[in-house]
C-alpha cells in the first residue's frame, strides 16, 4: 500500500500523470460527463500503435480548434471515457478507463490499454461530455501465425500533394503501418504548392502543436489512423531540415531548446507507448517487437543519437553529395554507441523467420556521381560508414536469419541487395532492401537516378517520379513487395496502381522481380 492505496493503482495513476492522463472515479467522471462543447472536441481523430500480444497504445487529443496553439482548450483537465469492445457497435465492452487529459501536454490522451486476447480485433472510442470521436480499429499480434502484412511510408509534405496514398493503403487492409520519417515538415520548400502551411515555420512548442494538427486534418490520414495500428522512427523534418543530435542545419545555439519542444509535440500527437514520452534531454522512440515466430521488427532512429556530417560547409552541418570526404574516416555515429549495443543485443535474441530493420533513409552504399569518381551522400548511411560497419559486422556475428533493411527519406522508390562490402557492390549481398518514395514530398528528377543506374549494380530499381508507399506480405517461404503507386498527388482523386513486384525468398539476400 502508497499512504493507503494500493500500490499496482498508485503506479498506474503516476504512469498516467507521466503521460498527460489522470486516472478519475466513476463518480468524478459522471460528475464531469455534463460539459457540452460547442466544437468537436476530437477534431483531429483517433488513433492506435504499437500493438502487443495483449494491448495496444491508444490516442486521441482534445482540439475543437486545432490550428490554435492551446487547441482551443482551457488550462482545466477535462474528463473523459474510453471504451474498448470486442464489436463495432460496443455491445460487448471490454474495457473502460475514466481519466482526465492535461492541459501541459495540449490535452492529448496516451493509454496503455492491457488484458487483451492475443491475435483479435477490437474497437475504441472515447467520450467527453456531449461529444463522442469516431470509432478506431486494431487488432493485437498473434501467438502463431504464417502470414502478416505491413505497409510502410514516409515523407508527407502538406504542401507538396494530398495523402490521397492513404486511400489505397486502407483498400490494401494491412495489420500494421510503419511511418519512416519525416511525418511533418517543419519549413516550407518547393515551388507552386497546392496547399498551405499555416504559420511560419515552426520553432516554438505552440507551432509545433499547430502543424501537427493541421497534418491530423487531413481527412485520409486521420482515416488510416483510426483503421489500422501505426509505429514510428522519425527523421529530420519532425524537428529542423538535417539536425544531427543537439546540432542543429546552421548551429543555432538555442537549438536544443527547440528539439525538446518538437520532441514533445511529436509525443503529443502520436500513438506512442507512454514509457516514450521525453525525459529530460532524451526521448528514446527506438524498439523492437515481435509477431509470434515469423517476424521481429525493429525500428531505429538514427537523428538522436548522431554525430553532425562529416566534411561540413562553414558554418552549417546540412547534407551534400561529396567525390571525397576523408572525414568518414574518423570516429563518426549514425545511432550512438548505446543504441548500437542494444541493436546487437536485439539481433541476437531473436528466433523470428524475418528480421525487418525499419529506419529512416538508404542502408544500401549509393555511388552519387556518374563516371569514375564514388560520390557520397553526407546525411545518409555512405557518410557514416564505420556506423553501417558495425551493423553489418552484428549481422554476421549474430548469424540473424533473412535480415530485410527498409526506409524512406529520399523521396524514391529503391529495391537493393545490400553488398556485404560497402567498397565492392558486386560482394555478396548480406540484406535485402526496400526503400519507399514519399507519401508527398517532391523528389529529384527521374533523370538523376537514371544517370547513376550503371554506377550501382547491386541495385533493381530507382524511381523517384512516383509517390506513393510500399506493401509487404510477409509469409514463411518468402515476402513480396509491392510498390503501390499515386498518378497525382497534385489532384484530389488520382488513380492507383502497383509500379513493381520484387520477392525476398527465405534463406536468400537479394530481392528478385
Amino acid at each position: 500500500m502508497i499512504n493507503n492505496v494500493p500500490r499496482r493503482v498508485a503506479l498506474q495513476r503516476l504512469g498516467a500523470v507521466i503521460a498527460g492522463v489522470g486516472l478519475l472515479s466513476g463518480a468524478r467522471a459522471r460528475a464531469q460527463s455534463r460539459t457540452r462543447f460547442v466544437l468537436d472536441p476530437f477534431s483531429l481523430g483517433v488513433a492506435s500503435g504499437y500493438p502487443t500480444r495483449n494491448g495496444i497504445s491508444l490516442w486521441t487529443r482534445f482540439a475543437p480548434a486545432p490550428l490554435r496553439g492551446d487547441g482551443g482548450m482551457s488550462d482545466e483537465r477535462v474528463a473523459f471515457v474510453c471504451e474498448v469492445a470486442s464489436d463495432e457497435n460496443f455491445r460487448s465492452i471490454v474495457h473502460t478507463v475514466n481519466a482526465e487529459a492535461y492541459p501541459e501536454v495540449a490535452h492529448s490522451v496516451h493509454l496503455d490499454i492491457d488484458g487483451l486476447a492475443p491475435g483479435r480485433s477490437y474497437f475504441y472510442r472515447f467520450q467527453s461530455g456531449d461529444a463522442t470521436s469516431r470509432v478506431g480499429r486494431f487488432a493485437t499480434l498473434p501467438d502463431n501465425i504464417d502470414a502478416y502484412r505491413i505497409a510502410f511510408g514516409s515523407c508527407q509534405n502538406f504542401e507538396h500533394g494530398y495523402f490521397s496514398a492513404y486511400r489505397q493503403m486502407q483498400r490494401d487492409d494491412p495489420q500494421l503501418v510503419l511511418f519512416l520519417g519525416d511525418y511533418i515538415y517543419e519549413s516550407q520548400w518547393g515551388a507552386d504548392p497546392i496547399r498551405r502551411h499555416f504559420g511560419p515555420e515552426s520553432m516554438t512548442l505552440a507551432q509545433y502543436r499547430t502543424r501537427h494538427a493541421q497534418y491530423k486534418l487531413d481527412a485520409d490520414l486521420q482515416a488510416t489512423h483510426a483503421a489500422v495500428p501505426f509505429a514510428f522512427a522519425w527523421d529530420d523534418h519532425e524537428v529542423d531540415n538535417d539536425y544531427a543530435g543537439d546540432v542543429s542545419e546552421n548551429l543555432d545555439p538555442q537549438f536544443f531548446k527547440r528539439r525538446i519542444a518538437a520532441y514533445q509535440a511529436f509525443f503529443e500527437h502520436m500513438p506512442l507507448p507512454r514509457r516514450m514520452f521525453p525525459q529530460r534531454d532524451e526521448m528514446r522512440i527506438y524498439t523492437h517487437f515481435d509477431i509470434g515466430s515469423l517476424l521481429r521488427i525493429y525500428l531505429l532512429d538514427d537523428r538522436q543519437y548522431r554525430t553532425p556530417q562529416p566534411c561540413p560547409r562553414a558554418n552549417r552541418v546540412a547534407s551534400q553529395v561529396l567525390d571525397r570526404c576523408d572525414e568518414t574516416a574518423l570516429a563518426h555515429t549514425l545511432l550512438g554507441a548505446t543504441q548500437e549495443a542494444w541493436l546487437d543485443e536485439a539481433f541476437s535474441s531473436s528466433r523470428a523467420q524475418w528480421n525487418l530493420i525499419a529506419q529512416q533513409t538508404l542502408f544500401a552504399p549509393l555511388d552519387e556521381s556518374p563516371g569514375a569518381a564514388r560520390g557520397l551522400w553526407t546525411d545518409g548511411w555512405d557518410g557514416y560508414p564505420q556506423s553501417r560497419q558495425r551493423v553489418l559486422d552484428a549481422l554476421r556475428k549474430t548469424a540473424l536469419r533473412n535480415p530485410v533493411i527498409v526506409g524512406g527519406d529520399l523521396h524514391a522508390n529503391v529495391v537493393a541487395a545490400v553488398p556485404g562490402d560497402p567498397e565492392r557492390f558486386d560482394s555478396p549481398p548480406i540484406a535485402s532492401e526496400f526503400v519507399a518514395t514519399s507519401i508527398s514530398a517532391d523528389a529529384r528528377p527521374q533523370t538523376y537516378y537514371d544517370e547513376r543506374r550503371a554506377d550501382n549494380p547491386h541495385i533493381q530499381l530507382m524511381r523517384s517520379d512516383i509517390r506513393g508507399y510500399t506493401l509487404l506480405d510477409i509469409g514463411r517461404d518468402r515476402v513480396e513487395a509491392r510498390l503501390q503507386a499515386v498518378s497525382d498527388v497534385r489532384v484530389r482523386e488520382p488513380s492507383f496502381s502497383t509500379l513493381a513486384r520484387f520477392v525476398v525468398e527465405d534463406g536468400k539476400a537479394g530481392p528478385v522481380s
